[in-house]
């Protein structure tokens, strides 16, 4: 844990899984079992685990995708089978794809006008500051809102995606692998911005992660392994 987070306080968990488990048939094997866990505001959560440990089910359960068989997820807590789904996904938590999802024959500003307009929020502001905002935000040029995606290197793509996500100021950022193809020195800087995001802006962020550099920049990680409950190290 970092001396920065040390100084924080404990604040009341924005989401938790209580004894969750998951299987894709009825009766069939669990790939989630009995998982209990918090996840804080102003914190940063790094999920590690080799590939079958159940971090892709993990994530399409928070992000409310995907219902548990038995347990619960909770977002500040109520169970997400109680709540608007579709308002949760568009409004509280924000989603970062490994692969960008991004609309290449779009610019940079209608990829995140498309997520601001579909959460049905209203804004106090021309979208068109909060964009220039944003682009600063995750170290873009403002000039780039005008720039078709398909014009851009991954890492930029990757710092419009994560633009993206906080167009509608959700609560939870959940991101898939965010620097699984990016240079040292970009990966470096993507990182820096998620800590931003958890420290200074309270946000709590969830990365799915197979990079030990990304690992250690988090407050927690929390250890998939097949079959067995997950090990959350501080």
């Amino acid at each position: 844990m970092t001396q920065e987070t040390q100084q924080q306080e404990t604040q009341q968990p924005v989401l938790a899984l209580d004894h969750v488990s998951y299987s894709y048939t009825k009766g069939g094997r669990n790939v989630l079992n009995d998982v209990s866990m918090a996840f804080e505001p102003g914190k940063m959560y790094a999920i590690t685990g080799p590939s079958g440990a159940g971090k892709t089910t993990l994530l399409s359960l928070i992000s409310g995708l995907t219902t548990p068989t038995q347990g619960a997820v909770e977002y500040e807590g109520k169970s997400l089978a109680e709540i608007n789904r579709y308002d949760y996904r568009s409004q509280d938590i924000g989603v970062i794809f490994q692969s960008f999802n991004l609309l290449p024959s779009l610019t940079v500003a209608e990829n995140i006008e498309l997520s601001m307009d579909a959460s049905g929020r209203e804004f106090s502001e021309p979208k068109s500051d909060i964009i220039a905002r944003l682009l600063q935000q995750v170290h873009l040029p403002v000039e780039y809102a005008k720039q078709r995606i398909l014009h851009l290197s991954g890492g930029e793509q990757q710092r419009v995606a994560i633009a993206r996500a906080l167009s509608y100021d959700p609560h939870i950022i959940l991101a898939d692998e965010p620097t699984g193809n990016l240079d040292p020195s970009t990966q470096a800087d993507i990182v820096n911005i998620f800590r931003q995001l958890a420290h200074e802006q309270n946000r709590c962020v969830i990365l799915v992660t197979h990079s030990p550099a990304v690992a250690q920049a988090a407050d927690h990680v929390i250890q998939l392994t097949k079959l067995q409950r997950p090990v959350v190290q501080q």
